[in-house]
């Protein structure tokens, strides 16, 4: 509670809506790093309290995040350590530039056995998915989060070298745009090292009639008890409203990548005050 102006405030989760909304206001390239906040499960990968850097770009897409991404990344490793190599959760991981880039509809046929290119319903999805064992209890009964969930549950933990997935699902991309050539899939990668999530990236959606209806989607979702759903923000609405150029963005999570750089396998060892 803010006493002074004597309103709720509440801790942030993320810094994407507000540096949006810069994009609208006519600055090109913004970024911050910021300390955010999610109350969520504490693991040696995670903790409720950490710090992101998000970047977003006018007239760049997804592609164009990838390549800042892995060149952050991989010249950090190189002026901090002298080397492409990092040793990290018992792997040798290889950062050498010319990472691998898989839709996340090869990486399910690669490591699940399952082609979602050749299945177009919502019911024959779920069906394939749980017949690889797939849990698909209180999930959408929809293809994308039949393909999501055989991701998530068998083929994350494989990608051990650096690897960008791309081509989310939009049930789990409420802020992505839509791929022209898949209205299904969204212009979205997350990069993986050591079976770890190190960051997340679109091309973003300036739709505002499609991300009002994502909105609404998420905060039926929300109502129905999912509290990783997003909520209802009208003021980005309306900002996309007035008008968002094309916009490449980019958040990743520092204290995950220091982990990498500095060797330890848990993430409260590069926190400096932990939960």
């Amino acid at each position: 509670h803010h006493n002074t102006l004597d309103i709720d405030m509440y801790m942030r989760i993320a810094t994407e809506l507000h540096l949006k909304r810069l994009i609208v206001g006519g600055f090109e390239r913004v970024y911050e790093i910021g300390r955010i906040f999610r109350n969520e499960g504490m693991d040696p990968k995670h903790n409720p309290e950490f710090t992101t850097i998000e970047l977003y770009e006018s007239y760049a897409d997804f592609h164009d995040m990838m390549d800042i991404a892995e060149g952050i990344l991989s010249s950090a490793a190189k002026d901090i350590l002298g080397s492409y190599q990092v040793e990290w959760l018992g792997e040798t991981i290889d950062l050498t530039p010319g990472w691998k880039r898989l839709t996340m509809i090869d990486a399910v046929k690669q490591y699940v056995g399952v082609d979602f290119d050749a299945i177009s319903d919502d019911e024959t999805a779920c069906r394939a998915a749980e017949a690889v064992g797939i849990d698909m209890e209180g999930c959408e009964r929809t293809w994308g989060t039949a393909l999501y969930e055989c991701f998530d549950q068998r083929v994350e933990e494989k990608l051990i070298q650096p690897t960008f997935i791309t081509m989310y699902p939009v049930e789990v991309s409420p802020l992505a745009k839509r791929s022209p050539e898949q209205p299904a899939l969204t212009e979205r990668y997350e990069m993986f090292i050591c079976g770890c999530e190190m960051g997340n990236a679109f091309s973003e959606l300036n739709d505002p009639i499609d991300q009002y209806e994502r909105f609404k989607a998420q905060a039926e979702k929300r109502a129905n008890g999912d509290e990783e759903a997003d909520m209802m923000d009208e003021d980005f609405v309306m900002a996309l409203e007035y008008g968002m150029p094309p916009t490449g963005g980019l958040g990743f999570g520092i204290d995950r990548c220091s982990m990498m750089l500095c060797g330890t396998d848990s993430i409260r060892d590069v926190i400096l005050f932990p939960t």
